[in-house]
């Protein structure tokens, strides 16, 4: 294998977020290694990035990394390369097509991609990696993890859930479970219990984050059983969930990205800014910093996550208590749990 570029051992400290989606930027928290001391209008850069199966037209999680690429193509000036993986034996292959290419920075979305991502970046050591969703144990100097606080907005989606709901029944389909699906449905438990104690949260995995039949079938199951407001953290099946709740008219929830765009029985969606966290690592790079060894997280505060659109159906009042507990997350008084 060919190791054509050299990598510096310095690594980014801190990433400070540019105003994106809905909100202005702060800094986000990063741990591992030294800070790097790059200055901006950094040389051009070639960056590559590997998606997992969902594939670009998941209109979420894939679709917004690839959003981040774009704005750094053209906010940046950088090359930028997409490789869709249609399945996991594409995740090797597509990581040592820019390995072997001496691509200056390779970043692989999405959870499932971390075996295949620590295999590349041993075997890549002249290349700096990124990995959405992941983190590398033990720490690869090379390597940098993006991790987000799925349960801040899983959160603010519960309470808005909790008290939009009129059946006192609310569900959830996640895709596998895996850490981040699992942080977005730790937040929405535990705050839609928090704003109506009433309220039962039930929901079931699909094992899938393509399949759209598969989450659709599970929604209807959950709607057949008195839910009227079904959350999906299934990337592309998701899509299916949310199919669901439109043709029983019930309440979706989208995730990722804001999703309201599927039309008016879109209560809100669990906002998480991967663009952001994407373009920013790019940026890093670009201006002369190198990141590995460590992790950076985006959470509320550094506007990472957050709430997206809000059905204009929603009484104000409960927009009004929804924003008392985004002040709580903010001055650090609510702590929401990650784990089921």
């Amino acid at each position: 294998m060919k190791h054509k570029w050299p990598w510096l051992v310095a690594f980014l400290g801190v990433l400070v977020l540019a105003a994106a989606g809905c909100g202005g930027g702060n800094e986000s928290a990063t741990t591992g290694g030294a800070a790097g001391t790059g200055t901006s209008g950094g040389a051009k850069i070639r960056v590559g990035l590997v998606t997992d199966i969902g594939g670009l037209n998941d209109r979420g999680f894939n679709s917004l990394a690839n959003k981040g690429l774009e704005d750094a193509k053209a906010q940046l000036g950088i090359d930028g390369r997409v490789l869709e993986s249609k399945s996991d034996a594409d995740y090797i292959p597509n990581l040592s097509e820019f390995g072997d290419q001496g691509y200056d920075l390779i970043i692989s979305v999405g959870f499932l991609m971390t075996d295949a991502t620590t295999k590349a970046a041993k075997a890549y050591p002249d290349s700096t990696f990124a990995i959405v969703d992941s983190a590398f144990d033990p720490p690869l100097d090379n390597a940098q993890g993006l991790l987000f606080k799925e349960q801040e907005t899983g959160c603010l989606v519960g309470a808005v859930a909790g008290l939009t709901t009129k059946s006192n029944n609310i569900t959830w389909v996640g895709g596998q479970k895996i850490p981040p699906v699992d942080r977005f449905i730790a937040g929405y438990q535990f705050c839609a219990k928090k704003v109506n104690p009433d309220v039962k949260v039930a929901g079931s995995y699909s094992q899938d984050f393509v399949d759209q039949a598969k989450c659709k079938e599970i929604a209807l199951d959950q709607i057949s059983k008195g839910s009227d407001v079904v959350f999906q953290v299934a990337g592309g099946c998701g899509l299916g969930a949310l199919d669901a709740a439109k043709e029983k008219s019930v309440w979706g929830i989208g995730v990722d990205a804001d999703q309201s765009f599927l039309g008016d029985h879109i209560l809100t969606s669990a906002v998480k800014r991967v663009d952001v966290a994407v373009f920013k690592t790019i940026e890093a790079v670009q201006n002369g910093q190198t990141i590995g060894g460590g992790i950076t997280t985006f959470g509320l505060k550094e506007d990472g996550v957050g709430l997206g659109t809000v059905s204009p159906k929603v009484p104000q009042d409960v927009l009004d208590q929804v924003d008392q507990i985004k002040q709580q997350i903010l001055d650090g008084s609510l702590e929401i749990p990650d784990t089921l």
